[in-house]
């Protein structure tokens, strides 16, 4: 019985998976180099909808919309960088893995940089701030471990007299 469960649960999740196969099979180009501009594209290519995801692996709505308009523009003759330029003037930059270094986007350029620069100088300073500080006691501080050396320094006394 058990072998029939399992049987029937390996048939239904690969069911599952026959209609993303068959979308991608839909696709065909005059050559070579037009499939690899494609594939290239909808890899390289963000869904704006989705949290990190390129348009290939995406199953939004936007996404299936936006492979079929790479498509189209690749089987019309347009160029990888006309494509990407349409795409980045209807999306804005975040439609690309790789946003061109401009105004708008140097935060995302520079900022990991400058972000570790700044904890690796924090890090450092504190470091060397610990270093010549030495550890100095307040007076009421003093006074109290005085007070316990003393303690100490009787009842070590006491006991060797014992």
């Amino acid at each position: 019985m058990s072998q029939i469960l399992t049987i029937m649960g390996v048939l239904l999740l690969s069911g599952f998976s026959l209609p993303a196969a068959a979308e991608n099979a839909n696709y065909t180009f005059e050559t070579e180099a037009q499939e690899r501009q494609f594939r290239q594209l909808i890899n390289e290519l963000r869904c704006p909808k989705c949290q990190n995801q390129s348009i290939a692996d995406s199953d939004a709505p936007l996404a299936l919309d936006l492979r079929e308009r790479v498509y189209q523009m690749t089987k019309d003759g347009a160029s990888r960088d006309e494509i990407i330029d349409f795409m980045r003037v209807r999306y804005g930059d975040f439609v690309h893995y790789k946003p061109p270094m401009n105004a708008t986007t140097m935060v995302l350029w520079w900022g990991p940089g400058l972000v570790l620069l700044l904890g690796i100088g924090t890090i450092i300073y504190r470091v060397r701030q610990q270093r010549r500080e030495p550890d100095q006691l307040s007076a009421i501080e003093q006074q109290r471990l005085d007070e316990l050396m003393a303690e100490e320094k009787q009842q070590s006394d006491k006991e060797r007299r014992e």
